[in-house]
């Protein structure tokens, strides 16, 4: 089994657990029978195992021409459209992927801020590269991508003038309509479809996580059948075989003891953005009706030396779920030293590994003994396969999550807001309106 949920640490008893059973049997029936709030948005949970394959295959080879034309491949999306696959570009390829001698390009992601100072460091680091584009919106009017994507098309029909630009440059986008379609069509850019029943933030398994993935010559094939085998493991609809139950369980059980803060801990530096994807698919999912555990980070141990602090010896309002991956795979031996100046003799022979995993224990021994429940989610290695199953299991565990809570999972309206304000400062709209607000 490729994830594994254990409860040693919450506290939480067999009987507890059996009577939230019920409900969350019922919350998973709504989603996999797309009877729940929301349900137009759940094209998503059978989609490992019905995806396009003919898009699929051109996926690949897309991905095989953009390695052999350019050297950096740009990623222009914000929220979904660019933390799913930038979590597992990170977590199969490593920390230093862009620094790696590979024979795939460069990837960085734009779009995702207004900052100008970010953009034209990337700008200056690609100006004398070959450059492909990659732009994700659905509407294409997102206000970030848009205005990233707006300067990059610039960039990039001055670099090599409008018809080999377009050739560059691939739109993945809605189906049917939309101000990113119309303008595909127009300059007859190659396009890839964003389903109209899958939302951004569970989008890592379509051509928004894929096309990028393949790029960087990830397995997508495995990628995708890890997500089928999370679809059929985490249909079944019981506590006992189903690891999304024992986590929602454990979350919601938290949440009803008054603890509002869930942190996703874990061990392996090449997990910092998978915690970026995750807390973007609970913070947006779960954050409604002044409701929803807020979803918060760490990276361990860098952050035992800093957050570890609080998390021992604060307000006990918080609980932990860490992912710990069985196999790393990287084995580097502690070498023995003659002179033992930093007392570390008593490490050699072993792995870096195994001294990791050791940490790991200790710290779950010091923080449910400081009174901070613990879950750790186990994972065999951290290949395609695996991630694309884990990737599935925060899914449908956060589908049922939200369920459970009496909240649509699927929608955002509290994005909204600060757009409203930002267009009317900036005289789109509505300023006469929110100037009196203001100094009202």
């Amino acid at each position: 089994m490729s994830v594994s949920v254990d409860l040693k640490g919450s506290g939480i008893n067999f009987k507890l657990l059996k009577e939230f059973e019920i409900e969350i049997k019922k919350a998973h029936k709504k989603l996999y029978d797309r009877t729940g709030e929301g349900s137009d948005f759940l094209g998503w949970v059978d989609w490992p195992i019905r995806y396009d394959k003919q898009e699929f295959e051109r996926i690949i080879n897309t991905s095989e021409v953009i390695r052999k034309k350019c050297q950096v491949f740009l990623v222009v999306g914000i929220g979904g459209s660019y933390l799913g696959s930038k979590a597992a570009l990170e977590a199969i390829k490593g920390n230093f992927y862009n620094q790696m001698i590979k024979d795939t390009p460069d990837i960085f992601f734009v779009g995702n801020n207004i900052s100008s100072r970010y953009l034209m460091d990337i700008l200056e680091i690609i100006k004398d590269k070959e450059i492909c584009v990659n732009v994700i919106s659905k509407s294409g009017t997102t206000t970030e991508p848009a205005i990233a994507f707006r300067i990059i098309k610039r960039m990039m029909e001055e670099k090599y003038g409008r018809e080999e630009s377009a050739r560059r440059i691939f739109a993945t986008t809605d189906k049917s309509r939309g101000a990113l379609l119309d303008l595909a069509k127009k300059e007859n850019y190659e396009t890839f479809v964003i389903g109209d029943d899958i939302g951004g933030r569970f989008s890592v398994i379509t051509p928004v996580g894929l096309l990028p993935m393949s790029v960087a010559g990830i397995d997508i094939k495995k990628f995708m059948l890890g997500a089928a085998s999370g679809y059929e493991k985490y249909k079944t609809p019981n506590i006992d075989d189903n690891p999304c139950f024992k986590y929602v369980a454990y979350r919601n059980i938290m949440y009803s003891k008054g603890k509002k803060i869930e942190i996703l801990a874990n061990y392996e530096p090449a997990l910092s953005n998978f915690s970026e994807w995750w807390k973007q698919l609970f913070g947006e999912s779960e954050g409604k009706d002044h409701r929803g555990l807020y979803p918060s980070s760490v990276n361990f141990t860098s952050d035992l030396h800093s957050m570890g602090q609080y998390i021992q010896d604060g307000e006990r309002h918080l609980f932990e779920t860490v992912i710990r991956i069985a196999d790393q795979n990287h084995k580097i031996i502690m070498p023995k030293d003659e002179n033992d100046l930093d007392g570390l003799n008593y490490l050699s022979g072993k792995s870096l590994e195994d001294i990791n995993e050791k940490a790991l224990e200790g710290t779950f021994l010091a923080h449910v003994g400081g009174g901070v429940p613990n879950c750790i989610i186990t994972v065999d290695t951290l290949d395609s396969f695996t991630l694309g199953s884990l990737m599935y299991f925060f899914m449908v565990s956060c589908g049922i999550s939200g369920y459970l809570l009496g909240i649509n999972p699927f929608n955002q309206p509290g994005v909204e807001a600060y757009k409203q304000n930002m267009f009317a400062l900036l005289g789109k709209q509505g300023y006469e309106e929110l100037h009196e607000k203001l100094l009202s």
